[in-house]
């Protein structure tokens, strides 16, 4: 026993005698060398050291390297691909003494990676053109072939601090990843590779954790399955695919999230000046195919705060960007992503007797440059569309956007229970912008629709609208100080709001016949909402000359009333100003009667802003008419009493 002991002790004595004579026994440059030899021959890249070499063998066989360089390939921007302060390489320790080196783990610390294309496209991480068949590389188009059998096993790789950067050789543009904490698998070029860590990118952490199937095809350019799952405070993206042709062709699954558009812009130093509730919370999901520089989705879904596109779409990111899309918006409310000064913000109804705001036209400068960066032809549909206060149904409209030049035509148009159809041309080539307009508009109910555009409530009925209108500027108020063109509308079975002018005509009468009881109940008056003048038939049209229109032909019937006049209104001022002939039907048959006759006749003015309009009578200019002819009547009589 005492014999089997002292066996054991000197076997126990030799093997950590072994142990701590090892790093002097064993011949590290001799191993670097292989390594370094096995690289070169995998890769036909160069493995340098310009600082120490260690090795150690206890708990395992580590070789440590510091200051490292793996070659870059000869149409590189720099001479070396990777440099790293230290590498440490974990070796099986059977493997020295086999035929074949493997390479159990890396570490590798603060590296310093350039990935980059030249100007030809080829990319300095296609390492393997050393082993590949040439004769195969040229059968695919330059996709390398691996000899059969050959593989690679790195164990795990794990990369602490330093950074990646990619560099287009073609276009110039450059991006940086840093701090880097990242653990890559490998067990073999015909298994699973998975990257799990952290990354820094301009200054946010995003955690990573990506498969792919096989990187040996990868390697060759053969179809090869990936997944990739990205989160961060930002954004959450979700993708699970395939990728064909060496990254030429890329279909899958895509889903992206995240709690604030804001905070992106933000991040990518723009500001968006938005409202509390706007450019908050955003999703995208779809199926996506990426090949050559066209980009397709389908059966996509996105939102964006209450927000909800649902369609498909493609875009070319040639020299141009260009987007082709058919996309249902849903009820699309786009008040919460106006200017504050544009949207208004919703208060309660006022009471009927509280005193009108005057209307303000905004003059914030907008920014249309945004329509030259891209071309595109849109057909989007929604079921509803509110915009500051105009509300508007189903609709279906077509965008052409083509060298800055914006055309939208509305090929379905449902509104104040009419319809309609019409186009918008923006100019945003340069300043100042170009807008035009031509609509046709049926049956169209005017009140809420005068009301939501102008804020003008006076005018109800249905009827026709029709206008071909241009403008020029960089504002709202440029654009209503610079309007042309010309607008007809037709509205029948209505009324004027705010006064009865038949009663302020008798009124009117009564006072040059004496009557000057009428004057006690006012004959200058405002807009009083309890009365109105009835209409049957409401016709005119305007001529705009920088925002002020025209009209010489208003035409209002009812049946004991007849009104015709001219006048402008002037939108820069938010004014009206217009006389009016009214008149008392004489036959009480109204409308119907063949008498055109008007009886009584009295000159009416509206003149005032839209918020406060006052109708007064012209009783001057009456009275004189009837003094006339009360004149004539008594010269008539005389005459008759002398000459019997």
């Amino acid at each position: 026993m005492k014999t089997l002991l002292k066996v054991i002790g000197v076997i126990l004595l030799l093997f950590v005698a072994l142990i701590v004579a090892a790093p002097f026994l064993i011949p590290t440059d001799a191993i670097f060398n292989k390594v370094s030899q096995q690289v070169e021959q995998t890769t036909g890249r160069t493995l340098t050291i310009k600082g120490d070499k260690t090795l150690s063998v206890f708990p395992s066989l580590k070789l440590e390297l510091e200051d490292v360089h793996f070659a870059n390939m000869k149409s590189g921007s720099r001479a070396n691909m990777a440099s790293m302060q230290q590498l440490a390489i974990h070796i099986p320790w059977f493997s020295l003494f086999g035929g074949e080196l493997k390479l159990e783990k890396f570490v590798i610390n603060e590296p310093d990676i350039l990935l980059e294309t030249d100007k030809n496209g080829k990319a300095n991480w296609q390492l393997f053109d050393a082993v590949a068949k040439p004769a195969e590389q040229q059968q695919n188009g330059g996709a390398v072939k691996l000899p059969e059998n050959f593989d690679i096993s790195l164990g795990e790789v794990a990369i602490y601090g330093g950074k990646f950067v990619y560099l287009d050789g073609k276009t110039g543009v450059k991006q940086e990843i840093n701090d880097l904490e990242l653990a890559i698998l490998l067990p073999s070029l015909h298994k699973t590779l998975e990257v799990k860590g952290a990354i820094t990118y301009m200054q946010e952490r995003f955690e990573l954790d990506v498969t792919v199937d096989n990187p040996a095809k990868v390697i060759e350019g053969d179809t090869f399955n990936v997944t990739k799952n990205i989160t961060s405070k930002l954004v959450d993206v979700e993708f699970k695919g395939a990728i064909a042709g060496q990254g030429k062709d890329i279909q899958g699954q895509l889903a992206l999230s995240g709690d604030s558009v804001k905070d992106i812009a933000k991040w990518q130093g723009v500001d968006l000046n938005a409202k509390d509730s706007a450019f908050n919370a955003f999703s995208v999901s779809g199926k996506m195919r990426m090949k050559d520089d066209r980009f397709n989705l389908s059966e996509l879904i996105a939102t964006l705060d209450e927000l909800e596109v649902k369609g498909k779409s493609e875009l070319s990111l040639g020299k141009r960007l260009a987007v082709n899309a058919d996309i249902d918006l849903g009820m699309l409310d786009l008040n919460p992503y106006l200017p504050e000064a544009v949207a208004q913000t919703e208060t309660p109804e006022s009471a009927s007797d509280a005193p009108a705001q005057p209307i303000v036209w905004d003059n914030t400068k907008m920014d249309l440059s945004g329509l030259n960066a891209l071309d595109a032809n849109i057909v989007i549909h929604s079921s509803g569309l509110k915009a500051n206060e105009i509300k508007l149904g189903a609709n279906q409209f077509t965008v052409n956007l083509k060298n800055a030049v914006a055309k939208i035509s509305l090929d379905k148009f449902a509104a104040y229970k009419g319809n309609g159809k019409g186009i918008i041309t923006v100019n945003a080539k340069q300043t100042p912008y170009k807008i035009s307009t031509n609509f046709s508009l049926a049956k169209i109910d005017a009140q809420p629709l005068l009301t939501d555009a102008a804020g003008f409530d006076k005018l109800i009925g249905k009827g026709s609208l029709n206008w071909d209108l241009s403008t020029s500027g960089q504002s709202q108020k440029d654009f209503m100080g610079a309007l042309q063109g010309k607008l007809a509308f037709e509205f029948a079975d209505g009324a004027i709001k705010g006064a009865n002018i038949a009663e302020m005509v008798r009124k009117g009468k009564e006072l040059i016949k004496g009557n000057f009881g009428a004057v006690s109940e006012g004959l200058d008056t405002g807009f009083d909402n309890s009365q109105q003048t009835d209409f049957s038939a409401l016709t005119g049209s305007f001529n705009f000359t920088n925002g002020v229109g025209k009209n010489t032909d208003l035409s209002l019937l009812s049946p004991l009333v007849r009104i015709s006049g001219e006048g402008d209104v002037n939108l820069p001022a938010a004014t009206v100003n217009y006389r009016l002939v009214t008149g008392i039907v004489d036959s009480l048959e109204g409308q119907g009667t063949t008498d055109n006759s008007t009886g009584f006749k009295v000159p009416l003015r509206i003149k005032g802003p839209f918020h406060d309009v006052n109708i007064s009578l012209d009783v001057s200019k009456a009275a004189k008419d009837e003094v006339k002819e009360k004149a004539k009547d008594k010269i008539k009589d005389k005459l008759k009493g002398l000459f019997g």
